[in-house]
């Protein structure tokens, strides 16, 4: 009997919706909320540079029109890593 390998699993990322106050996206079977408060470079993005997304690991989430970075972790608990700036 012939080994058969099956494909590699994928994890599942989709922009689901974009309103005035945020982004909603699929992750896996989570519905996740990413307001601009919190995500603010996202806010005056275009649709198309928004809904480019990529998944390099189940981790972390990649916008490469934006080159944004952002670990799973701080969408699901923003306030944990709150926004910092330098002047």
């Amino acid at each position: 009997m012939k080994s058969v390998t099956l494909g590699t699993t994928t994890s599942v990322v989709e922009i689901t919706h974009i309103s005035t106050h945020g982004i909603w996206l699929l992750l896996d079977d989570e519905e996740l909320f990413m307001s601009y408060e919190h995500f603010p470079w996202f806010k005056n993005a275009t649709i198309a540079n928004i809904v480019k997304l990529e998944r390099p690991t189940p981790n972390h989430l990649y916008w490469p029109l934006l080159d944004i970075d952002l670990a799973v972790e701080s969408i699901k608990h923003p306030s944990k890593f709150p926004l910092v700036s330098s002047k």
